[in-house]
């Protein structure tokens, strides 16, 4: 094919691009390249290039009514295009995001620009040329040897230039242009690669989710989420104390904290650091409770044993409020408009799961009093029900374990199926997804294996894979990658590592699956309800927040019963041939997010 370096882009101004665009025959949806910074803008469309020079109101002002005219799909090579846009008033609806593509098709987090042009053109990424400090104003290899050299992004060898790669692409407007064109050529090499994918759902249209991903985790980064900074304020200091005046009094309010706890250790087990496990540990044992570790979740069942376990306990949660979620984070994080912001991913380097900085996934549930909707505005909050098992169900096309997803509770079916109780059923469904073996959950297992032969299998499948090394794949086509193992220090470790390996990967297959389509789900609610004046402000493992007009709170809700339905239906139709899967949400409309069940 032509490549963009072996074509001249056409110079144009912001008035002449319209004109330029529609004596080229660009349709209503189709593809349209785009690179842009603060020197103008590139375009690429079939084999047609443009440079657009102009200040970035006038440039934006332009590509808004090109997203008007033509609703293009978007096509760039990660989420400064759309992170631009955004700082500049234009939001775009659609895009093919080409690293998020990559990291679909390839696994991990290692998606820059030279790396996506060497895998789609079949180079290996470990030989793409780097810029040294030493290189910054000369020649980065002996190839670049004249002044129009380096005017091509493409070197000899085939691989990117590292100057470009490294945001050398930026400087001139036909520069852009050729940046755009090579976005142009790695999405279509990358629908050849997505056309051969071996997996049981459809990896275009999941390409395609897990763009509108990006251009979702660009808005919510750009917006924020919205914050009573007042009762923020107020839950911070009936955790923590009062706002420190100085680093002096900070560390004393943290040992009057610490003092609460330390009055209950005895002397003999003194002196004693709180943050360090070893010497917690050593503590409890002296008042008698004897542990392997200290994690909450371990001691909560000795809270009354004595004073000491609730005292730490208490204490936990407010150092991390203190240290982590406190005053500090609160200025800091916390823009003038009362909107906490932070760096949003749309998939992790495991199994693709969104996450987010600056404590939005994180945030304790004491200070979720303090996310609150603002004047006029409710937080309309969707947290999908069970959503695991009902994806297992899905991507297995287990035809017995679809009709339990009928039910709203879907460990009911299975508990009556397998005829234990609920309680031992869920153990069983979760043990299976988890890998885990021993206890009550080895015994309900058993019971699985008899009952829903096709999930098991498919689940054993993955664990196989997963232990021998070998990479697996998500129902919509992602790559999950399996780890290297530690050294072992003897046989026995060994085995457990890779039995370890074989658990991740039987868990990573259904996790994966079901982050592609909670994310599905979200960049549907997402065009869904612009028109409605709402705007999605936190998307939390499987739950949703949106931020609506109290007026159209009703018809979010239906939104997001509605867009759940079509998507779930749309997922899951190519592996289940059988039953139907059905997914559920639990909506609720709040005005803190604290209120919402759950």
């Amino acid at each position: 094919m032509t490549l963009a370096s072996d074509v001249r882009p056409l110079p144009v101004d912001p008035g002449q691009l319209l004109q330029s665009l529609e004596a080229a025959g660009l349709r209503r949806g189709e593809p349209l390249a785009l690179a842009v910074s603060s020197v103008g803008a590139g375009l690429w469309w079939g084999p047609r290039g443009w440079s657009v020079v102009g200040e970035p109101s006038a440039l934006v002002a332009t590509l808004a009514e090109v997203e008007a005219r033509w609703r293009p799909r978007w096509v760039w090579w990660s989420r400064s295009s759309p992170a631009f846009l955004l700082q500049h008033g234009l939001r775009v609806a659609v895009c093919w995001d080409v690293a998020a593509v990559h990291r679909l098709l390839v696994g991990g987090t290692d998606d820059g620009a030279a790396q996506v042009w060497a895998t789609v053109s079949g180079l290996d990424p470990a030989d793409v040329p780097r810029t040294g400090q030493l290189d910054l104003l000369g020649p980065t290899t002996p190839e670049d040897d004249t002044e129009r050299d380096v005017e091509q992004p493409v070197l000899p060898s085939g691989h990117l230039r590292a100057e470009w790669a490294d945001g050398g692409w930026r400087r001139t407007p036909e520069r852009l242009a050729r940046w755009a064109g090579l976005a142009w050529a790695v999405r279509e090499r990358q629908l050849t690669a997505l056309q051969s994918v071996p997996c049981s759902g459809d990896p275009i249209a999941t390409a395609l989710s897990e763009s509108a991903a990006e251009l979702l985790c660009a808005e919510l980064a750009h917006d924020g989420l919205p914050v009573d900074r007042p009762r923020a304020e107020e839950l911070v200091a009936e955790a923590c104390g009062e706002r420190p005046r100085d680093a002096g009094h900070e560390s004393a309010l943290r040992q009057v904290r610490d003092q609460l706890v330390l009055r209950h250790v005895p002397a003999t087990a003194m002196p004693v650091d709180l943050r360090n496990p070893a010497q917690v540990r050593r503590a409890l044992a002296a008042v008698g409770i004897d542990v392997p570790d200290t994690r909450s979740w371990r001691m909560e069942p000795w809270r009354g044993a004595h004073p000491l376990v609730d005292a730490l306990l208490t204490w936990r949660k407010a150092d991390r409020i203190a240290t982590t979620y406190g005053y500090r984070w609160l200025d800091e994080q916390v823009g003038p408009d009362d909107r906490l912001r932070g760096a949003w991913a749309a998939s992790d380097g495991a199994a693709g799961r969104m996450t987010a900085q600056s404590g939005l996934h994180n945030l304790p549930a004491e200070l979720r009093p303090a996310v609150a909707a603002e004047p006029g505005h409710v937080l309309v909050r969707a947290d999908l029900g069970q959503v695991e098992p009902r994806v297992l169900a899905a991507v297995s096309g287990d035809d017995a374990l679809a009709a339990a997803t009928a039910d709203d509770d879907l460990y009911l079916p299975v508990a009556r199926r397998l005829a234990v109780e609920r309680s031992i059923a869920k153990v069983a469904v979760l043990a299976a997804m988890y890998g885990q073996t021993s206890g009550t959950a080895g015994q309900a297992l058993e019971g699985l294996e008899r009952a829903y032969p096709v999930a098991m299998r498919y689940l054993k499948a993955a664990y196989d894979q997963g232990r021998a090394g070998q990479s697996v794949r998500t129902h919509g086509g992602r790559t999950v990658r399996m780890y290297r193992l530690p050294d072992a220090a003897d046989e026995r470790d060994r085995r457990a590592a890779v039995n370890g390996r074989g658990r991740f990967a039987r868990n990573a297959v259904v996790q994966g699956s079901a982050a592609e389509l909670f994310k599905a789900w979200a960049v549907t609610v997402r065009a869904a309800c612009r028109p409605l004046g709402a705007q999605i402000v936190l998307c939390l493992h499987d739950e949703l927040l949106v931020h609506a007009p109290q007026s159209a709170a009703a018809e979010v809700s239906a939104v997001l019963h509605s867009t759940l339905a079509d998507v779930g239906a749309r997922w899951a139709r190519p592996a289940a041939a059988g039953r139907p899967v059905r997914f559920v949400a639990d909506v609720s409309v709040v005005h803190r997010w604290s209120e919402a069940k759950g």
